[in-house]
């Protein structure tokens, strides 16, 4: 395959991972206007953005054996079709029951989209041209999830919240045209359907499935109080096991696990899972401090959010100068503390905090989360043998959206539960028999001496003064949890092998 061709192929599936990636988060901003639009009630909304999730984490291990079964050309064809159709039957839903089975449905033939081309950049690039291509796909791995909640407020503002799902038509029509035509990378192999590990497939989905709702619902539900959650709980603890044995014994596995006999993968794999909380941890509490505390607007979120994105943009191309340069370790380590530091600057956060305030923390967050990001790929994917390449980059992924999922999991629960305990010390501390305590009160009785009961008003919004300062500090919190989270995962990263760029050698097989 020429040059042009492979670059021109390549695009076309960096231009679907993005796609897929970016319809996680594009409908954040937008979940009001889409409750109204098909008259669904709060709890139901919520799943849109999970009914994407959970069939998406099967898609992406699975994809490993599609591609070596089908090839990768095909399977991205089918994938993006898939996409666009779902897209497109998404946007027209006119009930939330349909448009809950539509996003299901897309989240799961989109996913292949989205380890496919990781696994062509470390298959089909000369070993010099990797770096790039690993630049390219950490660009879009971290700025999809980034933009997506600008990109969907601003479309919900200018067009309809329908425009969230119909803008995939135009790109998506683009990538079948550039993998149609240039995206010959690799042969299917037919004979891999014989003695297809059914088992191992229903293993796998009803353990992924059922950890990725107890992850998405359980902080919503108090966890194991709810039925549902305890019930899931029990089969992901007993299929994850079974799955793990199955796919070690059967002589075909769907997925293959004996990457993580490398060293390097074990950490790398690791590493992708907190850079997949960081990720998406940042890209969650931003957005919900602005809109809960600040009260702004999708539009005014976007704005605030846009120093995260351009701050990574500007690192890519230094980030892949520094990985020919210099160990990756040190690289992964610098970018950790980075992102650290950015978030452990946001602890102080007071209710006050607006773009000026949160630049150096997105910054920050962001040159780190980019280092972290594109050294963690070369160190996880480098030194594995080219067979495993494909169900290693769908194992990769996976960690990134599952430590984003247990990232949201334990901000959300941290939030709930310090927001009441911020809020017990911010009343057990007030005096209401201080003469200061008493003025106060008798000034705001004043201000509503207009109201229906003076005394009640007064009171009520002395209540919404402590719960903003506790839910601030428990934002506070939250933010320096994430911190101390990368400040760890900087110090793992010394338990992996030197790794460097490649110059012009295949990769080995280090163990």
């Amino acid at each position: 395959m020429s040059w042009t061709m492979l670059l021109l192929g390549f695009a076309g599936m960096v231009v679907g991972q993005f796609m897929a990636i970016l319809d996680i988060q594009i409908v954040a901003a937008s979940l009001p206007q889409i409750q109204a639009g098909v008259g669904a009630s709060a709890d139901e909304i919520s799943w849109i953005q999970t009914a994407y999730l959970i069939p998406e984490v099967v898609m992406i291990p699975l994809s490993g054996f599609l591609s070596r079964l089908w090839g990768t050309q095909r399977l991205f064809l089918a994938s993006c079709a898939g996409f666009v159709l779902m897209s497109v039957a998404t946007g027209l839903s006119n009930s939330i029951d349909t448009m809950i089975l539509f996003r299901a449905i897309q989240g799961f033939v989109g996913g292949a989209m989205i380890p496919t081309v990781f696994a062509v950049a470390f298959t089909a690039f000369p070993p010099e041209r990797r770096v790039t291509a690993s630049v390219v796909m950490g660009l879009i791995v971290t700025l999809a999830p980034t933009v997506g909640p600008t990109l969907g407020g601003h479309l919900t503002e200018w067009l309809s919240w329908r425009w969230l799902f119909f803008i995939n038509v135009g790109p998506g029509l683009l990538v079948m045209f550039l993998v149609g035509r240039y995206g010959a990378f690799d042969r299917g192999d037919a004979s891999l359907a014989k003695g297809f590990d059914w088992w191992g497939l229903g293993l796998m989905a009803a353990f992924l499935m059922s950890m990725q709702f107890v992850l998405e619902e359980g902080a919503k539900n108090d966890w194991f109080d709810d039925t549902h959650i305890l019930l899931l709980t029990v089969v992901a603890a007993i299929a994850g096991p079974f799955f793990i044995w199955r796919s070690l014994s059967y002589r075909q596995p769907i997925v293959e696990l004996r990457a993580f006999a490398n060293r390097n993968f074990l950490v790398g794999f690791v590493m992708t899972f907190i850079v997949g909380f960081a990720l998406f941890g940042g890209t969650f509490l931003l957005p919900l401090f602005l809109g809960r505390v600040r009260e702004y607007s999708s539009a005014e979120v976007g704005t605030t959010m846009v120093v995260s994105g351009l701050a990574m943009f500007a690192t890519g191309p230094f980030a892949g100068r520094l990985v020919r340069l210099l160990d990756a370790r040190v690289l992964m380590f610098c970018g950790f503390m980075m992102c650290a530091w950015g978030m452990w600057e946001a602890h102080t956060v007071t209710e006050d905090w607006g773009f000026w305030q949160f630049a150096s923390v997105q910054a920050f967050r962001g040159v780190g989360v980019m280092l972290a990001m594109i050294a963690s790929q070369q160190v996880t994917m480098s030194t594995l043998p080219p067979h495993m390449v494909k169900n290693a980059s769908g194992l990769v992924n996976l960690a990134r959206n599952v430590g984003g999922a247990f990232g949201l999991a334990i901000l959300n629960t941290s939030l709930t539960t310090n927001t009441a305990l911020h809020m017990a010390e911010l009343t057990s501390s007030i005096d209401q028999s201080s003469q200061g305590m008493r003025q106060m009160m008798a000034g705001m009785t004043q201000r509503f001496a207009e109201s229906i009961d003076p005394a009640g008003a007064a009171m009520k919004a002395l209540y919404g003064i402590l719960t903003r300062q506790a839910t601030t500090l428990a934002f506070g919190d939250a933010f320096a949890l994430l911190g101390i989270m990368c400040a760890g995962a900087a110090f793992i990263t010394l338990l992996s092998r030197p790794v460097r760029a490649p110059a012009g050698a295949p990769p080995s097989d280090a163990h």
